[in-house]
């Protein structure tokens, strides 16, 4: 059940501290993570380092296959966030491109069109049309100065 709905913003504020203190206390000031990520997987591996049997030691293939993985795994990360600033620098420039533009915008089952009069957010822009916000995915149609409305 959702009780945020009826608490002000203030006993918001107040209800989140206190979830993260007891959070906190809970797991003694660390932060618990779903995923494994590079730290976690050097952990595994200088731990499997540390207890190998000395008289059969990890082969040479198994620990460069390894270092492998964890070096893929790294750019595999850093091209994912690469991807994520560049999808939001092209979305953002795409919708600074249809400001004072004609634009047709589908949402829901209604259509509206009208000219772009103002651009704002970064990653997920949205378009002020008529007066009211719209997302820049919703808009159908760019409607040439020469065209009728």
């Amino acid at each position: 059940m959702d009780f945020t709905a009826a608490l002000s913003n203030s006993e918001r504020a107040k209800v989140s501290m206190q979830v993260d203190s007891l959070n906190k206390s809970l797991h003694n000031g660390k932060t618990v993570s779903k995923s494994l990520g590079k730290n976690d997987f050097l952990k595994i591996l200088i731990t499997q380092l540390s207890y190998q049997d000395p008289t059969k030691p990890m082969e040479d293939k198994e620990f460069i296959s390894q270092m492998a993985q964890f070096s893929s795994l790294e750019q595999m990360t850093n091209m994912s966030k690469g991807f994520a600033n560049l999808k939001g620098m092209l979305m953002q420039s795409n919708a600074l491109n249809l400001l004072g533009k004609n634009v047709e915008i589908i949402t829901g089952d209604k259509a509206v069109t009208g000219v772009v009069e103002e651009i704002s957010g970064k990653d997920h822009p949205q378009l002020k049309v008529g007066g009211r916000y719209y997302n820049f995915s919703d808009v159908e149609k760019i409607i040439s100065k020469g065209a009728s409305l």
